[in-house]
C-alpha cells in the first residue's frame, strides 16, 4: 500500500511512471495551452488501427499542444468497448505519454466509468475526463454521487463534462470540489453564460475551466472573458497551426484576427459540418485526408462526408494551409 502526498488517499500497488503527474500539475499544465481530442484511427475492417493512431498522436504532439485527450468525443469514444478504450490509452501513453499529458476517458455508468479509472491510471495516463453517464437523467445529488464515486477510484487528477444530461450547477461544481481534492477541472459543453459565471464567481481559479462546445473556437473569445481560458480544438487534428494561431489570437485577445479567421475558414466550415448530424467528427476525419493524413472511416451510427462535402471541404482547407 502507498500513500500519495498530493492527495493524502492511500492506494494498493501504483506504478511510478513519468507520465503521471499530480493532479495539480495536471491543471497547471492544461490551463497553459490549447487542448484536443485526437481522432480514432480505424482498419477497413472498422477495427482500432493502432500503427496509424499512433503516427497521428506523434505529428500532433510536434505543436506545442497542451494535452491530448484520448478516446474522447472527437475520439469515438461512445463507440469504442472498454477494451478498446484501454488499447487506445495505452497506445497514447506509449507514443507520446512522456512529451504531452495524455487524459483518457471514462465513460457510461458510474461502474464503467470507475473501471476505466482503474485502468487509466494502470496505463499510465495523466489524468481522466469524465463523461455524462449513458442516457438516463439524475439529480444533481446523484450526478455528485456519481462524479465522486469516480474520484475516489483513482488518485489521478479528473475532469468532469458537463453537458448533456449532467449538466452541473455552480452549488453542485462547488461541493464537488470540497469533496474530491482530485477534482482539478470543468469542461464546459452548455455554453450558458450565467451558469458558468456563477460557477467561475463561486469557485475562482479552484479548477481549470475548459471550453468544450463542439467546434470551440466559436465560443473561445466570449467564454474567455468568463474564465474558461483553454478549450479542446478538433480543428488541431488536421490545421494544427491554424488552431494554435487562433488559440494565440483569442488568448491575445486579438479580436481582428479572431474575426478573421472565423470569416476565412471557421465559420464556412461550420456550414459544411451543419449539413448532416453527427458530422462534428466525420468532418476531422475528412479534414486529415484532405491534407494528405488518412483519416479513415467513422464507425456506424456515424456516417462519413458525401463525396460532394469532402470536395468542399478540401476546397476550404486549400485557402488557409
Amino acid at each position: 500500500m502507498r500513500k500519495h502526498s498530493w492527495t493524502g488517499i492511500v492506494v494498493g500497488p501504483y506504478r511510478d511512471r513519468v507520465t503521471q503527474i499530480p493532479p495539480t500539475e495536471l491543471a497547471a499544465r492544461l490551463a497553459t495551452g490549447l487542448l484536443s481530442f485526437p481522432v480514432t484511427h480505424f482498419d477497413d475492417n472498422l477495427a482500432f488501427a493502432e500503427a496509424r493512431y499512433r503516427e497521428h498522436l506523434a505529428w500532433q504532439a510536434g505543436f506545442g499542444v497542451a494535452g491530448l485527450f484520448a478516446a474522447g468525443g472527437t475520439g469515438e469514444g461512445f463507440s469504442l468497448t472498454s477494451a478498446e478504450i484501454g488499447s487506445v490509452v495505452r497506445a497514447a501513453v506509449g507514443e507520446i505519454g512522456d512529451v504531452v499529458p495524455v487524459v483518457a476517458p471514462a465513460t457510461g455508468s458510474t461502474a464503467q466509468a470507475t473501471e476505466q479509472a482503474l485502468a487509466a491510471e494502470k496505463a499510465g495516463a495523466a489524468g481522466l475526463l469524465l463523461f455524462p453517464p449513458y442516457l438516463t437523467e439524475a439529480t444533481q445529488a446523484g450526478l455528485i454521487a456519481h462524479v465522486s464515486a469516480v474520484c475516489r477510484a483513482t488518485t489521478l487528477g479528473v475532469i468532469v463534462y458537463s453537458r448533456a444530461n449532467a449538466v452541473l450547477d455552480d452549488v453542485t461544481v462547488a461541493e464537488l470540489a470540497d469533496r474530491n481534492p482530485n477534482l482539478v477541472g470543468l469542461k464546459d459543453g452548455v455554453g450558458d453564460i450565467e451558469r458558468m459565471t456563477r460557477t467561475y464567481a463561486r469557485l475562482g481559479d479552484r479548477l481549470v475551466y475548459i471550453g468544450g462546445l463542439p467546434t470551440a473556437e466559436t465560443f473561445a473569445l466570449p467564454l474567455l472573458q468568463l474564465g474558461v481560458t483553454t478549450y479542446s480544438s478538433a480543428l488541431y487534428n488536421f490545421l494544427p497551426e491554424f488552431a494554435l494561431r487562433f488559440f494565440a489570437a483569442v488568448r491575445a485577445q486579438d479580436r481582428t484576427t479572431v474575426y478573421q479567421l472565423l470569416n476565412d475558414f471557421v465559420i464556412p466550415y461550420l456550414d459544411i459540418r451543419d449539413r448532416a448530424r453527427g458530422y462534428a467528427v466525420s468532418i476531422i476525419k475528412a479534414g486529415l485526408t484532405a491534407v494528405g493524413r488518412d483519416g479513415g472511416r467513422v464507425r456506424p451510427p456515424l456516417t462519413d462526408l458525401t463525396d460532394t462535402d469532402r470536395s468542399d471541404l478540401a476546397a476550404l482547407v486549400d485557402k488557409v494551409r
